[in-house]
């Protein structure tokens, strides 16, 4: 497992990894960070051409369907495309595609999909490119290997180490800090054992003030919105008002998840900005890069809270889906509250994008303030 850890370090310098298994070798590296002279360099070390691994959101995108998490896309050796035109294949919107070659993508095998599940870990691309080790390359990959140029993984714990989940948080450290308008809290920072991603639990008041059912707001990290003001989403206000509301409530905790763009990071919250300017919504776009409508993991939240010795929580949001996804992760969502954003030019779609997606979820879970109206509310990311 801690090979495979590190390997989310190199992936995320452009690197390829070697995963292994009874299979035989494959050489994984990233579409982002790579380029033509690493594409080719991986494809000497390998003695093979490379095969494109899509995410099944991507494949839906250019109209393929599969069942899989991904299915991998081979190409005729002597007629593999160069770097430019796999990218393309990998980000480019349907449109702008080129007509050849097709693409007729197999189901990918055990080291494929592995690699692919490392990319969307290590929040880069989903896409991955894989090279098949022949025969005659292993006196090469063996040097490589010892000059330490290369690293080897398991392919099933690669695959463990990104399907179970975010691993056992760490409490680091933890201080007081005055915010304005709210007097004293107090931050307390968790690290996710792997060392990617660290999450901030904000406690404010006094804990023998608080509700028996605890205040809880549950928010995903926005730097565009929450510390630059964009107009692009209602995140900025929702943690302002969450944040007001649970101190006029006698005290709770925010818990600041490092999930940007719903868990897609924010390199790729940045990709499908991009594509929403040329007319996209935020659904399709994400689906385009490769990810799901929302690729967050609550379990976290789960975590956090039993460290601070929380059981019950009144949850602050206007997402229906939020709190069974929540109440999935092991939380006892007592009670709902809901909060308000603020509407603009620049978030109008986006929101009513968001309505259209949550309001399927049934508003069964009853606040102090009566039931909500999804159907008229602007819904949070």
């Amino acid at each position: 497992m801690r090979q495979a850890e590190r390997a989310i370090f190199d992936l995320r310098r452009g690197m390829p990894v070697l995963l292994r298994d009874d299979a035989g070798d494959t050489l994984i590296a990233p579409i982002e960070g790579f380029g033509t002279a690493a594409l080719e360099e991986a494809r000497a070390l390998a003695g093979s051409a490379p095969a494109l691994v899509l995410s099944r959101h991507r494949l839906a995108s250019l109209g393929v369907d599969v069942s899989d998490v991904s299915a991998t896309q081979h190409f005729d050796s002597a007629q593999a495309p160069g770097f430019p035109l796999l990218t393309q294949f990998a980000l480019g919107r349907s449109s702008a595609m080129p007509k050849a070659p097709r693409l007729a993508p197999v189901p990918s095998s055990a080291a494929e999909r592995a690699g692919l599940l490392l990319m969307r870990h290590a929040q880069l691309v989903p896409a991955a490119l894989a090279f098949a080790v022949g025969a005659g390359q292993a006196d090469a990959v063996v040097q490589h290997l010892a000059e330490g140029s290369l690293l080897v993984v398991k392919v099933a714990s690669a695959i463990e180490l990104c399907e179970s989940g975010p691993g056992q948080l760490k409490r680091v450290s933890d201080a007081r800090v005055p915010l304005a308008n709210l007097g004293d809290s107090r931050f307390v920072l968790f690290r996710e054992e792997d060392g990617v991603r660290e999450h901030v639990a904000i406690v404010l008041g006094e804990r023998e003030n608080w509700a028996d059912a605890v205040p809880v707001r549950v928010h995903s990290s926005c730097l565009t919105g929450d510390i630059f003001g964009s107009q692009r989403c209602d995140c900025g206000a929702q943690l302002r008002n969450s944040l007001a509301a649970i101190c006029s409530m006698g005290g709770g905790v925010l818990l600041y998840l490092a999930q940007e763009g719903r868990g897609i990071g924010l390199a790729n919250k940045l990709r499908a900005y991009r594509l929403q300017d040329e007319g996209l919504d935020t659904i399709d776009a994400d689906q385009v890069i490769g990810f799901s409508k929302d690729e967050r993991d609550y379990r976290i939240a789960q975590q956090m809270l039993d460290d601070l010795g929380i059981q019950r929580i009144e949850l602050l949001t206007n997402n229906p889906e939020k709190v069974s996804a929540l109440r999935k992760a092991g939380i006892d969502v007592v009670s709902r509250r809901a909060l308000y954003g603020q509407l603009n030019d620049h978030n109008q779609h986006y929101l009513r994008t968001n309505r259209v997606l949550k309001i399927s979820g049934s508003p069964s879970v009853s606040s102090p303030l009566g039931k909500i109206d999804f159907e008229n509310r602007p819904l949070s990311p």
